[in-house]
């Protein structure tokens, strides 16, 4: 018994280690970039990590002097118009695949899982001369059907999953009181999937917010610019690179992900276990 104890509390020692490690080499990067957003001067290498003095300047140079707005109002109406698209397309064929059963039903659910199989940049030239062929290059648009197509599989599949954990006597019973399949789906379905839904929106939110390979590809004009290409043209000349206003600009980017992420963490939980395991 006592040898048991022994292994038991080493055990946990260890753990506890491993996860003090994993927590220090995520976090330091992070109270990196932080402080050398408040330090003065144009490098992100220092004596020491705390700044000698702390300094706003940088966050004045980015949005005074540099198009940092622009590029944000492009992100934020990219993940928007994505996030809303995505959503409605796979609470849709969610509920479709959930609730009915029709001719090609199980070839389509299997075609979306192998598409999962494969990560969207094996896809990229086809995408590219896609977008050319319909004059979608250098648009918002050609980028929100993109992020929007991609993310149609595993939202569905997940929320597919979710709706299955519901009871069929639930909808089966608001049949028999006449409720029609649009009352179902918007006044019971719907509320009943909640942390699913609130996780699908995020993750479809979030992916155009910080994407920076399909942007290089499609986008070319100046004022179309992204927030990830934007901040990537300020740095990638050296003559002229300033790291520092860099860094605040990626603290800007990353300050509503972070916010979004603690205040819907019970969801999000709750939305990615339940429905991966009921699908």
């Amino acid at each position: 018994m006592k040898k048991s104890g022994y292994t038991s509390k080493t055990t946990r020692l260890f753990i506890y280690l491993l996860l003090g490690a994993v927590a220090v080499s995520s976090l330091y990067p992070i109270l990196w970039i932080v402080l050398s957003s408040l330090s003065p001067g144009s490098t992100l290498y220092s004596a020491s990590l705390i700044p000698d003095r702390v300094t706003f300047v940088h966050y004045k140079t980015l949005f005074l002097d540099s198009p940092f707005t622009l590029w944000y109002w492009n992100t934020l109406k990219i993940a928007l118009m994505t996030m809303t698209l995505s959503v409605l397309l796979i609470v849709l064929g969610a509920y479709s695949f959930s609730q009915f059963r029709f001719k090609g039903r199980q070839f389509f659910l299997t075609t979306m899982l192998v598409l999962q199989i494969f990560p969207p940049f094996m896809t990229m030239i086809a995408v590219f001369l896609l977008l050319y062929q319909v004059n979608l290059l250098d648009s918002h648009l050609g980028m929100v059907l993109v992020y929007t197509g991609v993310a149609i599989p595993y939202g569905t599949w997940l929320m597919k999953g979710y709706m299955d954990g519901i009871p069929r006597s639930v909808p089966e019973a608001a049949k028999i009181d006449g409720a029609s399949h649009f009352v179902i789906f918007a006044r019971i379905m719907l509320p009943m999937t909640t942390p699913a839904l609130i996780f699908i929106s995020l993750t479809n939110f979030t992916a155009p917010w910080m994407d920076f390979i399909l942007a290089r590809l499609v986008l070319h004009s100046a004022d179309k610019k992204t927030l990830a290409l934007g901040l990537f043209d300020m740095v990638k000349d050296k003559a002229a690179s300033e790291f520092t206003t860099f860094a605040a600009g990626s603290v800007m980017v990353a300050i509503p992900i972070a916010l979004l992420y603690l205040y819907l963490q019970k969801y999000i939980v709750n939305g990615v276990t339940e429905g991966a395991s009921k699908a």
